[in-house]
C-alpha cells in the first residue's frame, strides 16, 4: 500500500484525497488552519468538473447547497440602477446552466465529510521541510517531528509551502494582474432576496449577494494596485477601507461590517505558472500549481479535474510517468481557463471562450 501527504484540505486537495483513498492509498492531509476553513466567496463547478462530482457520487449533495440566485443588479454611487438581469449573474454566468455555484466553504465541508472515515486529516500544522531520498519523502512540520511518505503533493494555494520548499520562491511563478480582492461575511442588513448587487467606482467596487437563505451577506471589495508588501489584518482592512471611501452607496456599512467581520480574506489577483508542476516525488494540483485567480471564474474546476487526472494517472503508473501523463492532458485545459482571467478583467470572459475552456478536457 502507498502512502501520500497532501498538503491542504481545499478543493483540489479533498478531492484528491477521496480518489486515492478509494484507490487504496493510505492518505494524510495536513492543513494550516484548525479546521475545515470558512468564509470565501461563492464558487462554481463547470464543464467537465460536473462530471467529476458526479463521479465522486457528490454531486447532488453538492447540487444542493447551491446558490439560489434570481439576478442581478449594477448601480452607481448614489444607488441608481444602471443594469439588471434576469438571466445571468457576473458570479455565476447563466442561471439557466447545468453549472452551479456554491459557497467555497460548504464545497470544502462536504469534501471533508466524504473523506474524515479513511483519510487522516492533520488540522492546526503545516509543512517545513522535503528532503527526498530513492525510497520517500521525509516531511517536517512546523509544530515538531517528521514522517516519510511515497508522495508529497501540494495543494496549498497560491501561496503554497510545498511549491516554495521543492520549487522556489513564489515571486519566480507569481504574475500579478493588477487587482486586489478582499472578502468577508456579513448580516443581510441590505435585505437582499435571491440577488446580486454589484456597485463599480472608477478602479473600486464590489460585489453583495445573499447566502444561508437569505441571512447573510458574502461581501468583495475590490481595487486596482500594483503588488503591496505583506500587511496585518488590521492594515489590510484600513487599506480597503481607504480605497473604497469615496465609492457611495451602501458602502459605509459595507466598510462598518468589514472591521467587525472575524472571517477576512484579503490577497492579490495572480496568477500561477511554472514549467513542470513535479520534482521527483513531490507534485502540485490546483491553485498551488496553476492558479487561474478568482477572476477567471474557473479556480474551483481545475482543482476538480486537476486532482481528478492526477489520481487517474497515479493509478495507472509509477509517479514518474504519472507525473508526466498529468501534465500532458491538463496543460492545454490549464492554459485556456487561465487566458479567461485576462481577457476581459472588467467584464469577464466572453460565454463563448468559458464554453471552450471549461470542457477542453477528456475525463477518460
Amino acid at each position: 500500500m502507498r502512502n501520500v501527504l497532501i498538503s491542504g484540505a481545499g478543493v483540489a486537495g479533498g478531492t484528491l484525497a477521496w480518489f486515492l483513498a478509494r484507490d487504496g492509498w493510505t492518505v494524510t492531509v495536513v492543513e494550516r488552519a484548525v479546521g475545515s476553513r470558512t468564509g470565501g466567496q461563492a464558487v462554481d463547478v463547470r464543464g467537465v468538473a460536473l462530471d467529476v462530482v458526479d463521479r465522486m457520487g457528490l454531486g447532488e449533495r453538492l447540487r444542493a447547497e447551491r446558490t439560489r440566485m434570481r439576478g442581478m443588479s449594477v448601480v452607481d454611487g448614489a444607488g441608481q440602477e444602471l443594469y439588471r438581469s434576469e438571466e445571468f449573474t457576473h458570479s455565476s454566468g447563466r442561471l439557466d446552466s447545468t453549472d452551479f455555484e456554491l459557497l467555497r466553504d460548504d464545497a470544502v465541508a462536504i469534501l471533508h465529510e466524504a473523506t474524515a472515515d479513511r483519510v487522516e486529516y492533520v488540522f492546526g500544522d503545516s509543512v517545513t521541510a522535503l528532503t527526498e531520498d530513492a525510497h520517500g519523502v521525509r516531511v517536517e512540520f512546523e509544530h515538531g517531528g517528521f514522517r516519510t511518505f511515497d508522495l508529497v503533493v501540494g495543494a496549498d494555494g497560491p501561496h503554497s509551502a510545498v511549491r516554495r520548499l521543492a520549487f522556489g520562491p513564489e515571486e519566480r511563478f507569481s504574475t500579478h494582474l493588477g487587482q486586489y480582492l478582499a472578502i468577508f461575511p456579513a448580516p443581510n442588513f441590505l435585505g437582499l432576496e435571491d440577488w446580486q448587487l454589484w456597485v463599480r467606482h472608477e478602479e473600486t467596487g464590489g460585489a453583495v449577494y445573499p447566502v444561508r437563505d437569505n441571512t447573510e451577506l458574502r461581501v468583495t471589495l475590490g481595487f486596482g494596485s500594483e503588488p503591496l508588501p505583506p500587511m496585518s489584518v488590521a492594515e489590510q482592512k484600513r487599506l480597503v477601507a481607504e480605497q473604497l471611501a469615496g465609492v457611495g452607496w451602501e458602502m459605509p456599512k459595507l466598510l462598518a461590517a468589514m472591521a467587525e467581520a472575524e472571517v477576512f480574506y484579503f490577497d492579490a489577483m495572480a496568477q500561477i505558472h511554472l514549467d513542470r508542476w513535479s520534482a521527483g516525488r513531490v507534485v502540485l494540483v490546483g491553485d498551488a500549481g496553476y492558479c487561474a485567480s478568482a477572476l477567471s471564474g474557473q479556480g474551483t474546476s481545475l482543482a476538480l479535474a486537476g486532482a481528478y487526472v492526477l489520481a487517474q494517472e497515479l493509478g495507472r503508473a509509477e509517479h514518474t510517468d504519472a507525473f508526466a501523463a498529468y501534465e500532458r492532458r491538463m496543460r492545454p485545459f490549464v492554459a485556456l481557463n487561465q487566458a479567461l482571467a485576462t481577457e476581459n478583467p472588467t467584464g469577464g470572459p466572453s460565454e463563448e471562450s468559458l464554453a471552450r475552456a471549461k470542457n477542453a478536457l477528456t475525463l477518460g
